[in-house]
């Protein structure tokens, strides 16, 4: 299993499954939105021993404003 590591944006440090450790772009749906992360960087802890392997992507773009209540 492979985990993608979520910076910036609304879902900054979040960590989620990730299907493919090839993947360059998530599309990830937040709120009544979705948001675009975009792969940055190599895969790390690729060893057998080492915990799942990791892949950074970053906040690219919003599909509407995000606008965050005080709810």
């Amino acid at each position: 299993m492979a985990l993608a590591r979520l910076h910036g944006g609304p879902l900054d440090g979040q960590i989620i499954p990730l299907d493919d450790v090839e993947r360059e772009t998530l599309i990830v749906p937040y709120s009544e939105t979705q948001v675009t992360y975009r792969r940055e960087g190599e895969a790390t802890r690729t060893g057998s021993d080492d915990g799942p392997t990791e892949v950074a992507f970053w906040f690219v773009e919003a599909a509407d404003d995000i606008n965050p209540s005080d709810d």
